[in-house]
């Protein structure tokens, strides 16, 4: 194995800013707002803030199922955040999201409107809101909350290491990538086997918890996250998981979730902002979100 120089590191870490990398421009190790941004606001109830990551995708994929069960209640204003200018980093989003991470939702239903964040909290908060996508008896409520919090365990080993060393770092270093394509390799061994017996991830019936992980790992296998990654992992050799992400994508809702504030790919699949039902026919797919 190729190694880079060696490094030791120093008695105190201190920042050094444009380190390289995608992202360099926005990382900082400390939290708040860095400018004043009024969110905008539009006419219903929910108020989703985000971005069309796997993060972003497990919220608006949630309220296009939740409409498409008749929950009109779930009708939702989503408002493209660009992390790569620092958007989540505006005073409004820090007011509803101190973390500064999208998605980030603005519950206006309630007496005092209601800060939701952190993609889990928010599928659990409108799961259980709408009574849908969540098993009412404690057997299932258990498995599929086992699921989701497996998922937001185990998806910064894909996202944050697989996904960072293999797309975003400023140079490929064979350690990391190996490191962490074991780990996403193992982890896509462990639901290749839960799913071999089973069609959904818990309690037989589509749940949040399949769509927090198809989130993540069923773009994976589909090729629509890393470029090359599904090749590299070769995922084909997981058949239950690509079954299933298959037939994830296969529904209706999901394939409009995923349109929603999407800046790349296809024009055809991109909608940067969603603020009812016929925007997915009447906005211009060019990506700059205007109407026709």
């Amino acid at each position: 194995m190729n190694f880079p120089a060696d490094y030791t590191p120093p008695r105190i870490w201190k920042w050094k800013e444009g380190n390289g990398g995608t992202f360099a421009n926005i990382n900082r190790p400390v939290a708040g707002a860095t400018h004043e941004k009024t969110l905008p606001v539009g006419r219903h109830p929910l108020q989703l803030y985000s971005l069309g990551t796997p993060n972003g995708v497990k919220v608006t994929i949630l309220l296009e199922e939740l409409l498409a069960l008749g929950k009109t209640g779930a009708e939702y204003d989503a408002w493209f955040i660009d992390i790569g200018e620092g958007d989540q980093f505006g005073s409004g989003f820090a007011d509803i999201n101190p973390n500064s991470k999208i998605p980030a939702l603005l519950d206006r239903s309630e007496a005092e409107p209601l800060r939701v964040f952190e993609s889990g909290s928010i599928l659990l908060y409108l799961a259980e809101k709408f009574g849908a996508f969540l098993p009412e008896d404690r057997q299932g409520r258990t498995q599929c909350l086992n699921w989701l919090f497996w998922q937001m365990g185990s998806a910064p080993y894909l996202g944050g290491g697989f996904g960072h060393f293999f797309a975003y770092a400023p140079l490929k270093i064979e350690y990391c990538i190996d490191r962490f394509a074991m780990e996403v390799k193992r982890q896509l061994d462990v639901l290749n086997r839960h799913l071999s017996i089973r069609t959904f991830m818990a309690a037989e019936s589509y749940s949040i918890a399949d769509i927090a992980i198809w989130a993540w790992y069923g773009q994976l296998v589909l090729g629509r996250t890393y470029e090359g990654a599904d090749v590299f992992l070769d995922v084909t050799s997981y058949s239950h998981v690509m079954e299933w992400a298959q037939n994830i994508f296969a529904r209706d809702a999901v394939k409009r979730g995923c349109m929603v504030n999407r800046t790349r790919g296809e024009p055809s699949e991109q909608l940067r902002e969603r603020h009812d039902a016929s925007d997915f026919g009447a906005l211009n797919q060019s990506g700059n979100g205007t109407r026709e």
